[in-house]
Parts: structure tokens; sequence; C-alpha cells
């Protein structure tokens, strides 16, 4: 238990390095720009493959366990609209990127830790933690929501392909739910929650990876802490945050 309090402490000591006022704004526009290809551009593919199927398994299970003449075919529509807006397009999402992120964020901070980079920005007079993470942070930050609304989009197409393709419903009944009831401060809570998902993530792996002493392999193990601790918090703060936002 004292190591987790330790952990913490260092983890706020870091976050107040890393959000001193930086030197040169400039500087951080062109990196914020560069993280924002580098975190969120490159996640685009994964992104689009995991809610394609997300939606289509989701449509399809739906499918199959709500066959009753006395259950309307369009609710499976709206099973799904509401399945990928409030939960897996924001959490299910960010725990896959957290280990695509999160790892390649640890392991190249953890690089340039163990490589000495790290004290050689620090001899130059450079605040190193706000310079190394800060970008990452919030190109995160901003690039998730977009992710986050494509993995929404993606995966309900994804299920009106589903049932297109294998005849299991009517298409036009699917539409029907996607349209039934809509209530737009769904989309505010799951954006609200990729921002601190976005935020969790980063924030964690950068922490890691800064800390990593040692040889290659403590880099390896830096990535695979962070990837743990990360997905270990994203899912208390999904519990926290639908506490907080929705009930």
């Amino acid at each position: 238990m004292l190591k987790v309090f330790e952990l913490i402490g260092r983890y706020f000591i870091l976050m107040g390095k890393v959000f001193s006022r930086p030197e040169k704004a400039a500087i951080y526009r062109r990196r914020i720009v560069f993280e924002m290809e580098a975190l969120g551009v490159n996640s685009i593919g994964l992104t689009a493959i995991i809610s394609v199927f997300i939606g289509a398994v989701i449509t399809l299970q739906m499918c199959i366990n709500l066959d009753s003449p006395f259950i309307p075919r369009s609710l499976v529509g709206y099973a799904t609209r509401e399945t990928m807006i409030l939960e897996f397009s924001s959490a299910v999402v960010a725990l896959i990127l957290a280990g695509k992120v999160g790892s390649s964020i640890a392991s190249e901070i953890g690089t340039m830790r163990i490589t000495e980079q790290i004290d050689a920005l620090e001899i130059m007079g450079v605040n190193s933690a706000s310079y190394l993470i800060l970008p990452k942070i919030v190109a995160a930050m901003l690039f998730f929501p977009f992710l986050t609304i494509l993995s929404i989009l993606i995966g309900i197409l994804g299920g009106w392909i589903i049932a297109a393709v294998t005849g299991i419903m009517i298409p036009a009944d699917y539409v029907d739910g996607l349209l039934m009831d809509f209530k737009p401060y769904s989309i505010t809570y799951t954006l609200i929650k990729t921002v601190v998902f976005a935020y969790i993530i980063t924030s964690i792996s950068a922490f890691y990876g800064y800390n990593a002493r040692g040889n290659s392999m403590e880099v390896g193990a830096a990535s695979t802490r962070a990837v743990v601790a990360s997905c270990v918090v994203i899912l208390l703060f999904d519990l926290i945050l639908t506490q907080v936002l929705l009930i």
C-alpha cells in the first residue's frame, strides 16, 4: 500500500513539472501537431477495424437473443446505437488504445531515459517533462474524441452491414431503431469520458517511461506496467464517470 501511495505522489510531482509554463509556445504547437499524427492518425485504422466488428457482433447477438414476436426488431438498432455510444466506443476503444498508444509512449520515453537523452535535455536547461509529455497529452485529448465519433459511426455501419448481408433482420428496421429516442447528451457523456481516458493513457504511460531505469529490458517492463496501470485506471474512472454523469 505504501508503494501505491509513493507511485501516486511521484505521478503528481511529475504532472506538476509537465504542466508548468512552456518556454516556447511555437515549439509546443509543432510537437502537438506531430503527436496528433503519431498517436491519433495512426490509430484510425485499428479503431475502424475494431469498431466495425464490435457493431456487427452486437447486432448479431441482439438478433439471436431477442428472437421473439413480441419484441420489435427495431430495438436491435436502438440497442446497438446505445451500446456503441455509451460504452464500447469510449471505454473499450480506450482500453485497446492503451495497449497501442500507451506502450508506444512508455517505450519511447523509457528509451530516451536509459540512453540519457532526457538527462541531456535537463543539462541544456529544457524542462524535459513538459517538452516530452505535454504535447502527447494535449494531442491525445484533442484527437481521441474524433476517434470515438468515428468508432460510433463505423460500429453502427457494421451493424447495418451484418443485418443486410446475413438477412438476420430487415435493414430498414435496424435504421428505424437508430432513430428511436436519441438523446444528444449521450454524445456529450461519451466525449467527456474519452477526453479523461486520453489523459489517463498518455500521462500514466509517460510516467512509467519517464521513470524507467536500467537497461532495455526495463523499458519493456515499464511499457507493460504502463498498459496494465492505464487499463485499471480507465475501468475505475469509467465506473466513476458513469455514476457522476448518468445517474
